[in-house]
């Protein structure tokens, strides 16, 4: 049995999300900066580059990557082996979040009701937090700050099984070109399909947060995911909605078992600002933590 300290989880939360919201993961990156190369329309070409340029910006100002930095989104995959001592997860997250917030002077975008109030909470807490128990002594935590400008462009459909991969590009099409230039493209795509109503979004958010630079180890679905890339970016939306040959980046599917009667299938959309930080907390020192940007499907894997 390993001990994991709260006071552990709440540093290596906080240096997570100041970390994903003044960086980009290298694969995220890689695609942001060779985008201009794939674009044959000058105006977009030109949007491509300051949106690279932006990026250098943010390095040399010390300054957030984007002025939105997003609801706490954190995915924690904690071994089973693992005893977490010193007070409560949930509190140690939630702190790890405040701290990162304050501290690493980024804004704060929680409202603490949806529907009347709708009072900031002043710290964006509380987070949303995605936990699931793995094999292992060791806690895989991913920082994923969602803005909304693009959240709010993502969908979600139940499907019959009478549908067919066509009919999922054709739905992932619709809601790009409805989306147009709000989710601020060149945008990332997840898509979740299979599980249920509210597991194939779940699907959809883990798929934004893979690395890009791998594919889903089911041919069928890799080749469905580069079917969707290219019907996404005939479109002609563009980056920033002004027109062109790159709407999207990529796109990543996960997919689960469904009921025989369902075919659910999510689509949560991201702006061309992938923001995302994973590492693999081993002890109480937040130190001895192995950043693990570029293990594709999670740190337990």
């Amino acid at each position: 049995m390993k001990e994991i300290t709260c006071a552990a989880i709440t540093e290596t939360v906080r240096g997570l999300f100041i970390k994903a919201n003044y960086e980009l993961p290298p694969d995220a990156e890689c695609l942001v900066r060779s985008a201009p190369e794939k674009e044959s329309v000058p105006l977009a070409k030109a949007v491509l580059c300051r949106i690279a340029e932006n990026l250098d910006a943010a390095a040399e100002l010390k300054l957030p990557i984007c002025q939105d930095t997003g609801m706490a989104v954190l995915f924690a995959d904690v071994g089973q082996d693992v005893h977490i001592t010193g007070g409560y997860f949930e509190d140690a997250v939630n702190e790890g979040v405040r701290r990162a917030y304050l501290e690493g002077f980024l804004r704060c975008s929680v409202v603490n009701e949806p529907l009347f109030e709708r009072k900031n909470t002043g710290d964006n807490t509380p987070s949303l937090i995605h936990t699931r128990i793995v094999p292992g002594d060791s806690i895989c935590f991913t920082a994923a700050p969602k803005g909304f400008g693009s959240e709010n462009m993502s969908a979600l459909k139940m499907m019959t099984p009478a549908a067919k991969p066509s009919d999922i590009v054709d739905f992932v099409v619709e809601t790009v070109k409805r989306a147009g230039g709000n989710p601020c493209p060149p945008i990332m795509i997840g898509v979740g399909i299979g599980g249920t109503f509210e597991g194939c979004a779940l699907l959809a958010k883990r798929a934004v947060v893979r690395d890009v630079s791998i594919r889903n180890p089911d041919s069928r679905y890799a080749e469905l995911e580069q079917n969707i890339l290219e019907a996404v970016n005939k479109t002609g939306v563009g980056a920033q909605g002004f027109g062109g040959d790159v709407t999207a980046l990529a796109v990543n599917i996960e997919y689960s078992p469904t009921h025989i009667a369902g075919l659910p299938v999510a689509v949560n959309i991201n702006c061309h600002v992938m923001r995302h930080a994973r590492t693999l907390l081993t002890g109480s020192d937040p130190a001895a933590g192995v950043q693990a940007y570029g293990c594709g499907y999670g740190c337990a894997e």
